[in-house]
């Protein structure tokens, strides 16, 4: 699967750090993750903290769980690739 539109944000707190997975085209939305201890890799799919979506989401569930669950695997792949320094130099811009 293309993983072109989604966007993984690491904010880093005192009570540790968040991770966020945004879907930057329509349908919009973003989605707070957490990893999961219990996996073996200390990281799994990650667990569903949060879910923004737009109102117009409303009634038709099981189009949005498929780009849901797309956001969850970006999560974990997300972690495997490292990211060259040129895209991050042009993202903290």
């Amino acid at each position: 699967m293309s993983f072109a539109h989604f966007l993984r944000i690491e904010r880093e707190e005192p009570d540790g750090s968040r991770h966020y997975v945004v879907h930057t085209h329509d349908p919009k939305f973003s989605m707070e993750l957490a990893p999961d201890r219990d996996a073996p890799n200390k990281l799994g799919k990650g667990v569903i903290k949060r879910v923004c979506v737009p109102n117009s989401w409303a009634g038709d569930y099981g189009k949005y769980a498929k780009l849901i669950a797309a956001g969850q695997e970006f999560f974990t792949e997300s972690f495997e690739s490292p990211v060259p320094k040129a895209v991050t130099r042009r993202l903290a811009q």
